[in-house]
């Protein structure tokens, strides 16, 4: 059992599996792993019941092509993920933002009952009905920061009427204690006033006559001075007397080794599910490789084929691999369910970042592959098993790299188009450096040779992909009676690479590239989580630092209510 939990208000959950799947996974990821199986399907189907879901229960969540649940539905799915632990405290924010009227009233009704079951429910609440507003217990209301008013929700109206501000008695009672303490409405007053179409007239509302923060210093006033305060001060001062037990707080009690597989095949299955993940990219691949083979068909050795090699190998592993970043919106969704369940404890970072990893890997090989074999075949690339296999593999190590790249860009930059232009950005300068638009000697040493060149996979997949295609292989020379020139000549002579380093070194530093963009992708995760809290609560503690202090007094508009029988300029 958890201490507490908390309910986002965005229900970031995985659109292709069904409500009894995400629910599923979320216990095989947070309960004991010594807890048999029938007990944590009886636990998921229970949480079902109790949530109100059995008529959903296998119907998907949904996403852009896959017509799911309802929103009140999926916001019952964002609580059942949360319940499943049975916390003590549950919060949530703003649970009926976005909702009709009636899937409103379902959600908090469905909360009101789990607060009668034991639990503590707090929940901030977005401008409810007056049908929704009844079911709370309890009212805190907040202003600028202020303890406006603490109680019963049902003996809210009776103290803003004590202090002077009863609630007209055809309004919503939540309407108007925000009414009460919103000062953005005195900017509507003033833009009243300000107008020849409406004014300002005379009323038996006291908010017509006074300011907003001087209702507010008002009702603050009063409250301390109340049976309220005293009757909370009293409650909190019993608790802190109660010596409870300290109850655990971790969030996940699962095995590490039990999270990293649930979340691979949870993960896998997403990934077959969902069409833009990757069989639309797989689609556009073939698409793409089928034109390459086309426009190189049979590329020969010709000398004119010299350069036509070198270009297909620089397309394939510059512009080709550059359309991985097409996945980086499907990458910034999962970020976004992985942040929500990170929230609240439901597994560990290095079982997030090794499970998508694994999971990506058969639909990478199938691309690759596939892709791969359509290219190397009909541009008859130089002959031999080992050959093919090499370029396979460096096309899935470029590949890889390029995703590795993007979901380190995904988990510090949220917003998709962003990250793609950041994406691409890295990769155009990478490709700039890569030895095939200006030969590898040519390019500046300082920054661009030294570093850049070495850390862009395009120098090392293009510097492997010469040496795998044209060594060993004889071209025509540019005259018919000139001696055949040998392939290892020209990459020495004319591409300007290292003939003496093999080739495999070359895949080798790509694979390594790869490790290194998961750790990054690791560890960028990890910084986002301990140290930009810190640096916002920094910049945020400086700037109330440097606030200008609030005018003590506010006049009030007694004086400028306009009289219905007299004139604006009269009186």
């Amino acid at each position: 059992m958890r201490t507490q939990a908390y309910v986002t208000q965005d229900d970031n959950l995985i659109g292709t599996l069904t409500v009894r799947e995400t629910i599923g996974y979320s216990a095989l990821l947070r309960l004991p792993d010594k807890m048999p199986r029938d007990d944590k399907r009886a636990l998921v189907e229970g949480t079902i019941v109790e949530m109100g879901l059995q008529d959903c229960a296998d119907t998907v969540i949904g996403n852009w092509h896959l017509r799911g649940v309802s929103g009140g539905e999926k916001r019952r799915v964002s609580i059942a993920l949360e319940l499943l632990m049975r916390p003590r405290l549950l919060v949530l924010d703003e649970p009926t933002s976005g909702l009709d009227s009636s899937s409103a009233f379902f959600v908090t009704q469905t909360l009101r009952g789990l607060a009668r079951d034991g639990r503590t429910v707090i929940a901030s609440i977005h401008q409810p009905s007056s049908e929704v507003f009844e079911l709370f217990d309890m009212l805190f209301l907040l202003s600028g920061g202020k303890n406006v008013y603490f109680g019963q929700a049902a003996q809210a109206c009776e103290f803003f009427a004590e202090v002077g501000f009863p609630c007209p008695p055809l309004r919503n009672p939540s309407d108007h204690f925000l009414r009460c303490v919103n000062s953005d409405f005195d900017k509507v007053k003033a833009t009243l006033k300000g107008s020849m179409k409406a004014r300002i007239e005379r009323s038996d509302d006291p908010l017509d006559k006074i300011t907003t923060s001087e209702a507010i210093r008002k009702l603050v006033s009063a409250y301390n001075r109340s049976q309220y305060y005293y009757a909370a001060r009293e409650k909190v001062n019993d608790i802190a007397r109660i010596k409870g037990t300290v109850m655990d707080s971790r969030g996940s009690q699962a095995s590490f080794l039990m999270q990293a597989c649930t979340l691979t095949r949870r993960s896998f299955i997403n990934m077959s599910r969902d069409f833009g993940y990757y069989w639309l990219r797989l689609l556009i691949y073939l698409l793409v490789t089928v034109c390459i083979g086309t426009i190189y068909l049979d590329v020969g050795t010709k000398y004119t084929s010299i350069l036509a090699r070198a270009a297909c190998a620089a397309f394939v592993f510059g512009f080709v691999t550059f359309m991985s970043i097409g996945g980086f919106p499907s990458f910034v969704e999962e970020m976004k369910v992985f942040q929500r369940e990170r929230l609240n404890g439901h597994y560990g970072v290095a079982a997030f970042v090794i499970a998508n990893t694994i999971s990506a890997l058969p639909f990478l090989v199938l691309i690759c592959f596939m892709s791969g074999t359509v290219c190397y075949f009909m541009v008859r690339l130089h002959p031999g098993f080992t050959h093919y296999i090499f370029f396979v593999l460096n096309l899935y190590a470029s590949v890889t790299v390029v995703e590795s790249l993007m979901m380190a860009i995904a988990s510090v930059i949220p917003n998709f188009l962003m990250g793609i232009i950041i994406g691409a950005g890295i990769q155009g300068i990478f490709m700039l450096v890569s030895g095939y638009f200006r030969l590898p000697y040519d390019i500046p040493k300082i920054f661009w040779r030294y570093p850049m060149q070495y850390i862009s996979f395009h120098y090392w997949a293009l510097q492997g992909q010469c040496q795998n295609d044209m060594d060993g292989l004889l071209f025509d020379n540019q005259y018919p009676d000139q001696p055949k020139i040998p392939g290892d000549f020209i990459l020495k002579y004319i591409f300007q690479i290292n003939v003496h380093r093999s080739k495999w070194i070359d895949l080798s530093v790509i694979f390594s590239m790869i490790f290194i963009y998961r750790l990054l992708f690791f560890i960028m995760i990890k910084v986002n989580e301990d140290v930009m809290p810190w640096i916002r609560g920094y910049i945020a503690r400086k700037r109330l630092q440097k606030k200008v202090p609030a005018i003590g007094k506010t006049p009030s508009l007694r004086g400028y209510v306009v009289d219905p029988e007299l004139g604006p300029n009269e009186g």
